[in-house]
C-alpha cells in the first residue's frame, strides 16, 4: 500500500518536472494566443498598449482630475497616469491569464478526450501570453517615463525579481482556475466578480495614502499590494525594492503555484468524464 501511495505521489508531480522538456509545446502555444488574440486586426499588437492606454486615460480623468488623488508628493496628472500604469500592468497580466484559463480546458475538450496532451501547458501558455503582453506594456512605460521625466531609473534592473514570482503566483491560479472551470462552469462569471473587488481592494487607481487607517490592514493583507509597490518602486521612484513585501508576495507564490499545480493534477482523470 505505502509503495502505490508514493507512486501515486509521483505520478501527480512528475507532469509538473517534465514541463521544462515540453517548453517547445509551450512556446508554440504561447506564440498561438498571442497571434490569435490580434489575428485580422489591423492595428495588431499595438492593441496590447492602446487598451490599457484608454484604461489609464479615463481613470486618470476620473481620479485625478475630478477627485484630484495623486501618487507622492506630484501634483502631476501625468505621473498619476505613470503611477497607474504602473500598477495595471501586473494587475491585468494576473487577471487575464486566470480568467481565459477558466474557460481553457472546455475550450480544448477534443486534447481532452482524444489524444494523449499535456493539459497542464495550456495555463502555463496563457500565462506566459499575458506576461509577454505585460511586457509589451511595460516597454511603452518606460519610453513614456522618458519622454515625462526625462530619466529611466538603473533599478529597473531588479524587474525580474518582481516578475518571476509573479509568473508563479499566476500559474498557481490559472491551473486552479482551470480545474474549476471544468466543474463549475458559474465560475466564470464568479471570478470576474472576484477579481473586481481584489483590483479595488488593490492600490492601483488609488494611492495608499488615501486608504483609511482603519482598511489598512485588509489592504496590507492583500499580497499584490505589496507587488504592485514594489513595480512602482523599482520603475518609477528609483528606490530598492521592499523585500519584506516581496518576501511575503513570494510566500502567496509558492503556496499558489503548489497548491494551484496539486488541485489540476488531482481532478484532470475527472476531465473527460465531465466533459
Amino acid at each position: 500500500m505505502m509503495i502505490s501511495a508514493q507512486t501515486a505521489r509521483r505520478a501527480v508531480w512528475r507532469p509538473l518536472w517534465q514541463l521544462p522538456r515540453r517548453f517547445d509545446l509551450i512556446l508554440s502555444l504561447t506564440k498561438r494566443e498571442l497571434a490569435a488574440r490580434y489575428r485580422g486586426s489591423v492595428l495588431g499588437i499595438v492593441w496590447a498598449v492602446l487598451t490599457p492606454v484608454v484604461m489609464i486615460a479615463i481613470f486618470t480623468i476620473i481620479f485625478a482630475g475630478i477627485f484630484k488623488a495623486r501618487f507622492g508628493a506630484s501634483s502631476s496628472q501625468w505621473d498619476y497616469a505613470l503611477y497607474l500604469f504602473c500598477g495595471l500592468l501586473p494587475w491585468n497580466a494576473f487577471q487575464e491569464s486566470v480568467q481565459l484559463s477558466s474557460t481553457t480546458i472546455v475550450g480544448h475538450a477534443n486534447l481532452v478526450k482524444r489524444v494523449v496532451f499535456p493539459l497542464e501547458t495550456l495555463p502555463v501558455s496563457l500565462s506566459l501570453a499575458a506576461v509577454a503582453n505585460q511586457m509589451f506594456g511595460t516597454v511603452a512605460l518606460l519610453l513614456a517615463a522618458i519622454l515625462l521625466r526625462g530619466e529611466l531609473r538603473a533599478t529597473i534592473v531588479f524587474l525580474p525579481v518582481l516578475v518571476i514570482p509573479q509568473l508563479f503566483a499566476t500559474l498557481g491560479a490559472a491551473w486552479l482556475m482551470a480545474s474549476l472551470g471544468v466543474f463549475v462552469r458559474d465560475i466564470v462569471q464568479g471570478i470576474a466578480l472576484l477579481l473586481m473587488a481584489w483590483m479595488y481592494l488593490t492600490p492601483i487607481i488609488y494611492p495608499e495614502s488615501l486608504v483609511p487607517e482603519r482598511y489598512l490592514g485588509i489592504v496590507n493583507l492583500n499580497p499584490f499590494t505589496a507587488l504592485v509597490r514594489n513595480y512602482r518602486r523599482i520603475i518609477l521612484d528609483g528606490s530598492m525594492p521592499d523585500w519584506r513585501g516581496l518576501a511575503y508576495f513570494g510566500a502567496f507564490a509558492a503556496v499558489s503555484f503548489i497548491l494551484g499545480y496539486w488541485w489540476f493534477a488531482r481532478t484532470r482523470k475527472n476531465f473527460a468524464d465531465v466533459i
